[in-house]
């Protein structure tokens, strides 16, 4: 796993860096400060809490009880949300517009991805990076791909009206950063999703950001658009982390707009796989996804984490003249950007990974037996 100074964003604690831990009397959310670690549960007993007051820096910053350094706390990160909804969002970049219609076409086949690819390049021709989702032109492209029968769902959500937001997982069931991350032991073709992660509260503001997995099992989806939740939503199969960065003096959303994030997974193989995603190469804006997400025909009282979709979408084979890249159990996923710091996570299968069993009940009977319910 990464050092402490490395999950760290590059400028350390310049920002308001706020994340949640596991201590003896339960879970805990907490300010990372130069100073060290503050449990600030006390002034917000949950994230949620905190992300949706009035200042949410300020509450932040307030004192606390120093609980360590950062080194005596890693190991019990949690992920940094808890009663927030998971959402994501899929098809916004171009490169992963193709990639799932890959899926689609490939019927989850990985063998048959390369031959499919250079079919769709031929059929589609357009740039599709270019259009702008909803636009006339992307109206006039839907035309002429229905009229070629190579129209689909990912088309319609990757440049139609409407974004694709999907629920990723129930509250309090994401893991945080050091945790295992699964895969399901019957998917053959997968692979991680390194996204930018924004935190909304319940007014639909953007309050801050951090970074999530969204581990994507291709085969699975690929067979059917409707086996969306099998594909995504599994034990252990979304990592968020490993702290959020409250938008500040030093942070703002048009950081968040430039933001890039960096992939390594590193194998048991020996194999090593690089890449990197860009989110000012996303078709829709930030805050046009969480308009997609909630207003006036969708709320979420306790607000949202919102993961904002990948450029990246792995193909290099993992052994010489393999299908591409799919998963290893064992696989080291590091996550990094700049102003975010860095998310790690070891890969292994769901139902070897110990269940999850601390649920929102569990967590407001812990809260309340602390007296910290109000």
């Amino acid at each position: 796993m990464a050092s402490t100074s490395d999950i760290l964003p590059e400028d350390g604690t310049a920002g308001t860096l706020v994340g949640r831990v596991r201590r003896k009397a339960g879970p805990s959310v907490i300010a990372v400060r130069a100073e060290g670690v503050f449990d600030i549960t006390g002034a917000a007993p949950t994230m949620a809490d905190l992300c949706n007051a009035g200042d949410p820096v300020a509450l932040a910053r307030s004192k606390g009880e120093r609980v360590g350094s950062l080194a005596d706390v890693v190991d019990d990160l949690l992920a940094p949300i808890d009663l927030q909804a998971i959402k994501a969002a899929g098809v916004t970049f171009a490169v992963s517009l193709l990639e799932r219609l890959i899926e689609e076409h490939a019927k989850g086949d990985p063998a048959r991805a390369k031959q499919v690819r250079e079919e769709l390049n031929a059929i589609i021709g357009a740039d599709v990076s270019a259009i702008k989702p909803g636009s006339a032109e992307a109206e006039a492209l839907k035309k002429t791909l229905m009229a070629r029968d190579a129209w689909s769902p990912y088309l319609e959500v990757g440049i139609g009206p409407y974004a694709e937001i999907f629920t990723k997982a129930p509250p309090m069931a994401a893991v945080g950063h050091g945790a295992e991350i699964g895969i399901r032991p019957d998917s053959h073709w997968n692979n991680p999703e390194p996204e930018v992660t924004l935190i909304v509260n319940a007014k639909a503001e953007i309050v801050g950001a951090t970074l999530g997995n969204d581990v994507n099992l291709r085969d699975i989806e690929g067979r059917s658009a409707l086996l969306l939740g099998q594909a995504k939503d599994n034990n252990a199969s979304c990592a968020i982390g490993p702290f959020i960065r409250l938008f500040d003096a030093t942070f703002s959303l048009d950081d968040v707009r430039q933001a890039k994030v960096e992939l390594e997974v590193t194998g048991p193989d020996q194999f090593r796989l690089r890449g990197q995603s860009d989110l000012s190469r996303i078709s829709r804006d930030p805050t046009e996804l969480v308009a997609h997400a909630m207003g006036k025909t969708h709320q979420y009282p306790d607000g949202m984490a919102l993961m904002t979709g990948t450029l990246f979408a792995p193909t290099e084979p993992r052994t010489p003249g393999g299908p591409g890249f799919t998963h290893m159990v064992g696989d080291l996923v590091s996550i990094r950007s700049p102003r975010l710091g860095t998310l790690s996570n070891r890969v292994n299968h769901c139902d070897r990974i110990p269940p999850w069993t601390f649920g929102v009940s569990a967590l407001m009977r812990n809260l309340a037996a602390r007296g910290l319910l109000r």
